[in-house]
């Protein structure tokens, strides 16, 4: 098959393309690499703007007083230079309503050239979108990325772009894109229990892992415990991170002598999936039900990841609480409580870290994952 990717957050189109590659596929990636984390993609879409200081300062500016962002003009003049490029694909795969970063007017004209110029249209919901932000702000509907907005409305500011799914130009591109897709297919669990009754909801696809480039590397415990903590600014409220920060600062006067704690901020990708390859806990996120991409593959490295890992996690894929990843909750006790039992039973490391890995090869192989996304494909 000929295949499109548009779009890419997490690495996630990557490891697909990787793994339809695998099987024989012709793939093809567009993305603008999601700014600082910069991934890789066939089509970069560029932005001079992004590369000059003085520039970015004038379009923030731009963006506040008149609502201009001139990166995504950037990006539409880059798209019509280029467009002859995605034609004839048997199909196209959206990561996202917003896949290219584009204002929804040129998001609609670009898809329209799409849908008329290639065969099926997919939507992958691995984040946030329309549904999934009207969905989380009834507040009534288990914790999500927008609980901190919901017990606290004047952190209204640094929820602008997840706000913005729900605006008349935004969900004008969502009734678009749902008029012309196939139907949806989910990345989690976070995700599909709220499709789940939807006629457009094809199934749940785990995140396909690319345990060929992901070394296992088995933890030795014999010396002191090393903990980390990545942080991104713009999503630090959405993860929890400072109930991370608060717990770590408890442990580290009281476990001082047994522990070591790395702390970055704002890493592009390829440094942050490196810099964690000593450590032993990686701390995620409080707010989720299942994993994202960047726990999946820290598991896969054979970390003890304090991430989304709840019952509805637990009981879809039949397992034990504690044995493949410690669920993370918004309680600053509850993770210090859990940091303790891990520093005081350091064999418990080492089952996890064994566990996380054979759990990942299981249900997130990018081979067999990719195997279901064709079948979904074909069968709609």
């Amino acid at each position: 098959m000929k295949i499109l990717l548009i779009g890419e957050y997490s690495r996630l189109h990557n490891s697909l393309k990787e793994g339809l590659q695998n099987l024989g596929h012709e793939v093809t990636l567009i993305s603008y690499g999601d700014g600082m984390k910069q991934y890789p993609s066939d089509i970069l879409l560029k932005s001079k703007i992004n590369k000059n200081k003085l520039l970015r300062k004038i379009n923030n500016l731009s963006i506040r007083v008149f609502k201009k962002d001139f990166i995504k003009v950037e990006f539409k003049n880059h798209l019509k230079k280029i467009r002859h490029q995605l034609i004839g694909y048997d199909v196209v795969q959206l990561i996202n309503e917003d896949a290219l970063n584009l204002t929804p007017k040129d998001s609609i004209n670009f898809l329209n050239f799409i849908v008329n110029k290639n065969k099926k249209m997919f939507l992958l919901v691995c984040g946030e979108d329309y549904t999934t932000i009207s969905f989380f702000l009834k507040g009534n509907n288990g914790h999500s990325a927008l609980t901190p907005l919901i017990e606290n409305p004047k952190l209204k500011s640094r929820y602008s772009f997840s706000l913005k799914y729900i605006s008349k130009p935004y969900k004008k591109l969502h009734n678009y894109i749902y008029q012309h897709i196939n139907g949806v297919i989910c990345s989690d669990i976070d995700y599909s229990r709220i499709f789940k009754n939807k006629n457009s909801f094809l199934g749940l696809i785990p995140n396909p892992i690319n345990v060929d480039k992901l070394e296992y590397i088995p933890l030795k415990t014999d010396g002191k415990i090393n903990i980390f903590h990545g942080i991104n600014s713009h999503s630090s409220i959405k993860k929890g991170s400072k109930f991370f920060t608060e717990a770590l600062s408890i442990i580290k006067k009281k476990y001082g002598d047994k522990i070591n704690i790395i702390e970055t901020t704002n890493l592009p990708y390829k440094e942050y999936i490196n810099i964690y390859n000593n450590a032993h806990i990686l701390l995620d996120q409080v707010y989720a039900y299942d994993q994202g991409f960047n726990a999946l593959e820290a598991m896969a490295k054979g970390k003890v990841v304090f991430t989304g890992a709840d019952q509805e996690w637990l009981d879809h894929y039949n397992l034990e609480e504690d044995t493949v990843a410690i669920n993370a909750l918004p309680d600053v006790n509850y993770l210090v409580e859990k940091l303790e039992w891990l520093i005081n039973n350091p064999d418990q490391i080492q089952n996890i870290s064994k566990n996380a890995r054979q759990f990942i090869e299981a249900h997130h192989h990018y081979k067999e994952v990719a195997k279901k996304y064709l079948a979904t494909w074909q069968s709609n």
